[in-house]
């Protein structure tokens, strides 16, 4: 049987995601002097994939494992693996010495109780709590979602068994029984909710021309224009705008310079346009980026010093404005060293925390990054003059970490793209939620009933 082919189109996933409704219409090509039609993709994310659990429970005549009083229980909840074998997804807290505990509510993604498996096995220990941390073993019970999801009813009172006491004593019953109290689900967010619902991500690219990296002429830069080749700067940019750009609609990108002096009078600038257009320092693209990154590289002499405080509060002042939801500022910032004005840079942080906006610094070269690792809020939060940022908004990665050592290109920048993008979503639902901000309803998808069909086969 042979096979016609019929046309080929190449789309990412961002695309389909960031058009009207997650439905986007392509033409396809490949067959020479021949239209091969349309094909309609949409995308649409798994529904127990945002489910979050909340559920209370109690136990009642536990078997008393305290020689001085009764026993001080806590549950550990494990989901099954495919394989067999178990892994935690929830500790509740200690109720000290009671054979009756009443454990307080939690809240657990259903994905981590059971991986969108409403039939899988959960596993629950329940253990008596000892100081030195050998915690004893008090007995155990199994459940599922879908028995949980019952609420509280008759099957969902648990006989708490303990196989070694079952073993030995022939009048064994049980070692207590677990009650589950309530139980709901409520559908939780996603950050594509929020993309689907119209939230643009407005991406802004701020590239460090300090001269520190050198003279671009020489092979020994770091922003050396070599005609084969990107720099380090041109492959971070490449690599993180390829895909933020799927998220905007209009696919304008500010576009500034920092620590440069610039013609005709030498004047030195912290946020100067790429495309030397004060008025509209917008580029049409990441490669229309990369075009005023090049010319400003012959245009401006490399100077200092480093600077982030001014592009900071450029972007802030743009997202001051947007507190609706509507938009998401996103500000990358590409640097090779030592930040001049760190005071002034934690303050622009920390205001631009309460902000929709996220930033991301990627470091090039060999310097040491001991200043953005500080700026990076993971660990520590981020203060300023006694004051804390409201949301962890920086993600910092140095580039040297994803340089791949057989020089493929394509996969540092992949590696590179998936780590300084990682945080986005999270950071971009921490702002949402901070201000009770619901995604608006999709667009619907309009399909004719021949599309509908077609659609439906696929």
């Amino acid at each position: 049987m042979s096979e016609d082919f019929l046309g080929q189109i190449f789309v990412t996933l961002g695309e389909i995601i960031g058009s009207t409704g997650s439905r986007i219409e392509k033409t396809l090509t490949g067959v020479p002097g021949k239209k091969c039609g349309t094909l309609i993709l949409s995308a649409e994310e798994l529904s127990n994939c945002r489910d979050i659990a909340t559920m209370q429970l109690c136990a009642n005549k536990l078997d008393k494992k305290d020689f001085f009083g009764k026993s001080d229980p806590f549950l550990v909840f494990y989901r099954s693996n495919e394989d067999g074998t178990f892994t935690i997804c929830h500790k509740t807290e200690v109720v000290k010495n009671t054979l009756n505990p009443v454990w307080q509510p939690f809240t657990i993604p259903v994905r981590a109780l059971c991986n969108g498996d409403y039939d899988r096995t959960v596993k629950v220990d329940v253990y008596d709590w000892d100081r030195d941390g050998s915690h004893d073993f008090i007995g155990e019970f199994t459940t599922s979602y879908r028995e949980l999801s019952r609420g509280q009813s008759q099957f969902n009172v648990y006989e708490v068994l303990n196989p070694k006491k079952r073993g030995k004593k022939k009048k064994y019953i049980n070692s207590g029984t677990v009650t589950l109290l309530s139980f709901k689900v409520e559908s939780d967010f996603t950050f594509l909710d929020y993309i689907k619902g119209g939230t643009q991500l407005n991406f802004t690219v701020a590239i460090d021309f300090t001269a520190s990296n050198g003279n671009p002429s020489q092979p020994t830069s770091l922003h050396y224009m070599n005609p084969y080749q990107m720099n380090a700067y041109a492959m971070a940019l490449k690599a993180v705008g390829e895909i933020i750009q799927d998220y905007d609609s209009d696919k304008l990108f500010p576009a500034l310079g920092f620590g440069a002096k610039l013609p005709p009078d030498g004047k030195v600038s912290h946020e100067f346009p790429l495309n030397a257009d004060p008025e509209n320092p917008n580029c049409n693209g990441i490669d229309g980026v990369l075009e005023g990154y090049y010319q400003s590289l012959r245009r401006v002499q490399l100077y200092g010093p480093t600077n982030f405080a001014p592009v900071i509060n450029q972007v802030a002042r743009c997202a001051a404005p947007v507190t609706d939801g509507s938009q998401y500022f996103v500000l990358l910032i590409i640097t090779d060293g030592v930040i001049s004005d760190m005071v002034q840079t934690k303050e622009a942080i920390v205001n631009a925390s309460i902000l929709p906006m996220s930033i991301i610094i990627v470091g090039v070269g060999p310097a040491e990054f001991d200043a953005m690792e500080e700026l990076d809020g993971d660990e520590v939060r981020i203060s300023s003059r006694g004051r804390i940022a409201e949301r962890d908004i920086v993600q910092f990665v140095p580039f040297r970490d994803y340089v791949d050592r057989s020089g493929n290109q394509v996969l540092s920048m992949a590696r590179l793209a998936k780590d300084v993008l990682a945080e986005i979503p999270d950071q971009l639902l921490s702002y949402m939620k901070s201000r009770d901000i619901k995604p608006r309803p999709a667009p619907p998808s309009y399909m004719s009933a021949s599309q509908q069909s077609f659609h439906t086969r696929i």
